[in-house]
């Protein structure tokens, strides 16, 4: 069974950095397409970054050249490094997880994000 538990939400003030990490196990982060998705108050779940087996990148339009995915291997943790971050950054964020070579896709339970002064 995978299980993916995030961590590194918090309160911080417009402007400022958070970085998320996503701790895999039961699964390899490497041989996965992990992504963030993030749900704001009042509207549904949507992507914020991707990055694919093969290390490629994808962002939203809304976060690019702002927040940056990337992945340690020998930790088995994504990260989700936020800077200038914004009011309307605030939201739950999730990890998701699509392994490679199965049907099957996993999500963590979601840390809050919040940016107000």
């Amino acid at each position: 069974q995978v299980q993916l538990v995030e961590s590194g939400g918090g309160l911080v003030q417009p402007g400022g950095s958070l970085r998320l990490s996503c701790t895999a196990s039961g699964s390899s982060v490497s041989r996965s397409a992990m992504s963030w998705f993030r749900q704001a108050p009042g509207k549904q779940r949507a992507l914020v970054a991707t990055i694919t087996h093969s290390g490629n990148t994808n962002y939203a339009d809304s976060v690019k050249g702002r927040f940056t995915i990337s992945r340690d291997d020998a930790k088995n943790t994504v990260y989700l490094q936020m800077n200038a971050l914004k009011s309307e950054d605030t939201g739950v964020y999730y990890c998701y997880a699509d392994p490679l070579f199965t049907r099957s896709t996993f999500w963590g339970q979601g840390t809050q994000v919040t940016v107000s002064s």
